[in-house]
């Protein structure tokens, strides 16, 4: 049976045979059945949002400055519980379809066909594309909140450049072995955002979020799991995305190194390795 959004984005692309003509470079090698979905034929379209990100983190700050801080606790517990749905949904999605489909959890080769479960993991896919641009409301909610602390290099390239890999991906390459990475993202961001969902609740809640250091270990040790596995793909010749995954693994390479940075420097890890000694 399909998914409510596997309907729905069939129901568009057949509302829509009429294909336009391209001049940007590699149009022509993408998958078809993504093509007419919202947000992914034109190149434009992400530009343009990248640019609206950029800009809203070099100037909103220095517009919001002149006010005083907001605590947005509704809007923020309202942002997080809808992430939390939505990236638990498509990490469901990930995972029954890639074993109705028996995908090799070490390299999966493109399928490019209409079986339903296939359409669930360009769908998927979609939707997790989709989650990295409803995240850009992490950005504007510390802007609001000043939290200056968190609006790091760190926090901007994550969340700039996450949302260009996946539209690459959505655009190209909606099949195979991108299911992996992409439901552990998504299972990893459940987490995260519950927690960030029950610290606005308030002291009554936060006391009992002693597991706030272990969020960033989580994310680390996801990163090295994506790295060893794109390395893998490399290395065995996997046909997968033979022009994307050695970009995918190297992109991996930063995170660890700047999220290790954090890691260290927010818990002081040196102090504890020499008071161990």
């Amino acid at each position: 049976m399909q998914s409510w959004s596997t309907h729905a984005m069939t129901s568009s692309v057949s509302n829509d045979t009429k294909t336009e003509s391209y001049s940007y470079p590699f149009a022509d090698l993408a998958d078809e059945r993504t093509q007419n979905w919202p947000l992914v034929k034109s190149p434009w379209n992400i530009i343009a949002l990248l640019a609206i990100y950029l800009l809203m983190v070099r100037y909103a700050p220095k517009w919001t400055v002149r006010y005083k801080p907001l605590q947005l606790r509704v809007p923020l517990f309202c942002h997080s519980l809808a992430m939390i749905f939505l990236n638990g949904y498509i990490c469901l999605e990930f995972l029954t379809a890639s074993l109705s489909l028996g995908y090799n959890f070490a390299c999966q080769q493109c399928r490019m066909s209409h079986d339903p479960h296939e359409i669930r993991i360009a769908a998927a896919l979609w939707w997790f594309y989709i989650s990295k641009i409803l995240e850009f409301a992490d950005t504007a909610f510390f802007i609001l909140r000043h939290k200056w602390n968190q609006l790091s290099f760190l926090h901007v390239y994550h969340h700039s450049t996450m949302f260009l890999f996946c539209w690459i991906y959505v655009k190209w390459l909606p099949t195979g072995s991108i299911f992996f990475p992409s439901m552990i993202n998504s299972f990893v961001h459940v987490i995260m955002y519950s927690y960030y969902a029950l610290s606005v609740l308030g002291p009554r809640v936060q006391k009992f979020l002693w597991w706030k250091r272990y969020l960033t270990g989580l994310q680390l040790v996801q990163f090295t799991i994506i790295l060893f596995w794109a390395s893998q793909l490399v290395f065995r010749g996997c046909e997968y995305g033979k022009w994307l995954t050695p970009i995918g693994a190297a992109y991996m390479v930063p995170f660890l190194f700047m999220f290790g940075r954090f890691y260290a420097q927010k818990y002081n890890v040196s102090a504890v390795i020499k008071k161990a000694k």
